[in-house]
């Protein structure tokens, strides 16, 4: 709570700090919104947000869970030199075009990281191969390409020994089957066993985040509520860009007003 309420925002900003700190918001909105008297059906959580997920619903106690993203970030940290790799949002082009231009390169120099959106991807990989295949795109007509600051190209081959120092790591918590189906980041499959989230968690760290395909899985299931937990409304920002429609309604809970919001929208309906 320090940490979260005073920084200072440059340790805040590592990603071994930045990662708990997050899980921690979120956890404790999803705490507020179901002792309102309110369970989800689903959950999905992008990237990070996948630990959450299974935290909220208690695959972890929460202290594993933080213990569990520390590790991650650090693993993360430690994996490729920060001056070595870099992530970048691609605005407006096809996701085949863009699989088209990473495969021009070896899938341990850049590869997709991030399908947030039919209209936002994200790359990721070595510094020069990212601004390289940003380049390319921009040539073939893409909208933006958005440098993300990031300590670490995650969710791609680069993060290998990642994987394998997480897979210590789990192995040695205690996972517990969850009530509701958790919707995976790289197979969007649901999961509900213990062993299915280890392996989900594991597997997701090298692998990109299908989120636009776990949304669409979500609405072909009959979602019509979406609720967003933790800080910043971004994954809210994807909602409207995948077009879901005017049936879907997306809720974001990130302080105590927005949480009063949501509450007496769910009341209503």
């Amino acid at each position: 709570s320090r940490l979260c309420f005073e920084g200072p925002a440059e340790d805040l900003q590592l990603t071994k700090n930045t990662q708990p700190a997050i899980l921690t918001h979120s956890y404790i909105a999803a705490e507020a919104l179901m002792a309102g008297g309110f369970k989800p059906d689903f959950v999905a959580g992008h990237s990070l947000g996948e630990i959450t997920a299974a935290t909220v619903m208690g695959a972890f106690t929460f202290e594993d869970g933080v213990k569990l993203v520390r590790q991650r970030g650090q693993y993360m940290q430690e994996a490729v030199s920060p001056e070595l790799g870099a992530m970048a949002a691609i605005i407006g082009l096809p996701l085949e075009k863009i699989r088209d231009l990473c495969a021009g390169f070896s899938p341990t120099r850049v590869s997709i990281a991030n399908i947030n959106s039919p209209q936002q991807i994200v790359i990721s990989g070595l510094q020069i191969a990212v601004d390289e295949v940003g380049n390319m795109a921009k040539e073939a007509g893409a909208v933006r390409v958005i440098p993300l600051s990031v300590s670490a190209p995650f969710h791609c081959p680069l993060m290998r020994p990642v994987t394998e120092k997480l897979a210590v790591s789990l192995a040695a918590m205690q996972l517990h089957d969850l009530p509701v189906p958790l919707i995976s980041n790289a197979d969007v499959v649901p999961v509900l066993k213990a062993q299915e989230i280890k392996n989900a968690l594991i597997k997701q760290v090298e692998q990109p985040v299908r989120w636009l395909e776990i949304i669409q899985y979500l609405v072909q299931r009959g979602v019509t509520i979406f609720i967003e937990l933790g800080p910043g409304r971004v994954l809210s920002g994807f909602m409207r860009r995948i077009g879901v429609g005017k049936e879907i309604t997306t809720l974001a809970i990130q302080d105590p007003d927005t949480l009063q919001k949501t509450l007496t929208y769910l009341r209503q309906e």
